[in-house]
């Protein structure tokens, strides 16, 4: 499999990541001022093109098309991630190309759908939207763009099944926005809100204070919870009980008195899932 790719900053290069990392043989074509990334962050990006050969053209050139067309020639697979009006002027629309490599795929990653697809955004906004940013707090990670480039990794298998089918190629869109809701699903169903099982309202699956620092426990399942509480000296008559303030309150109690170390021994001395953080 032989995998094309045209898109800069972070989804793009991770999921080209993932697929060479998978035994996919891929090239990336750079404008003359290079991929953004390597001035944001050095580090990433020489993570996410370790093993991918690299070559530098100006598609909007006469010679720099001419050198993109002799690479699509032999692609399985181009990854994009320009809006649809920046595509047209390269002459990169799927139609187009379509007709003239009948065997070409193409991942076509966008930040939002369809109709949408022209709008300016950034993971930030996609996850905003999704009702995944709460506070004033950045999120941890770029959950939007790493899951967008899994997508459209399993999109390039999902063409991959095709061409081999059907033997012709096929097209996919790959939304970020569609990758913040795909995230955001836990929370729209109800798992996540507050006091849900898992949104705070379970004394078991919490982030909890200890004596020097903080610990994450996730004891959730029944006898997770039954081992817990039996160290915490908590009695629970009922499973609803965990779910209750007082359950809460007198865990977190005891848990104010271990030190990290002390929780770390009793996760491996109880087989109880949890993991202390400075």
């Amino acid at each position: 499999m032989r995998i094309l790719s045209l898109a800069l900053n972070m989804p793009g290069p991770a999921a080209l990541m993932r697929c060479q990392q998978m035994g996919a043989r891929c090239v990336k074509v750079e404008p003359p001022g290079g991929d953004p990334m390597l001035s944001y962050c050095k580090p990433a990006y020489a993570a996410m093109h370790a093993g991918i050969r690299i070559t530098t053209t100006d598609l909007k050139t006469e010679a720099g098309q001419k050198k993109l067309h002799k690479e699509l020639a032999k692609t399985d697979v181009l990854l994009t991630s320009f809006r649809p009006s920046a595509l047209t002027k390269l002459g990169l629309k799927w139609k187009a190309l379509h007709k003239q490599y009948p065997q070409l795929s193409q991942v076509v990653m966008v930040g939002s759908p369809g109709a949408l697809a022209e709008q300016p955004g950034h993971d930030l906004t996609y996850l905003a939207e999704m009702g995944l940013v709460p506070g004033l707090d950045l999120p941890a990670t770029l959950y939007a763009d790493m899951g967008g480039s899994l997508m459209a990794s399993e999109a390039v298998l999902q063409a991959t099944l095709y061409q081999t089918s059907q033997g012709k190629g096929v097209c996919i869109e790959v939304a970020l926005s569609s990758a913040a809701n795909y995230l955001a699903l836990p929370r729209s169903w109800g798992l996540t809100q507050p006091g849900a099982a898992v949104g705070g309202g379970h004394a078991g699956y919490q982030v909890y204070e200890c004596k020097n620092g903080r610990v994450a426990v996730a004891a959730l399942e029944p006898h997770f919870a039954a081992r817990l509480c039996a160290a915490a000296g908590i009695t629970v008559s009922a499973p609803h009980a965990l779910m209750a303030a007082s359950t809460r309150h007198a865990m977190a109690a005891w848990l104010r008195g271990k030190t990290r170390t002390q929780l770390d021994q009793l996760a491996v001395d109880k087989d109880i899932p949890l993991h202390t953080m400075v």
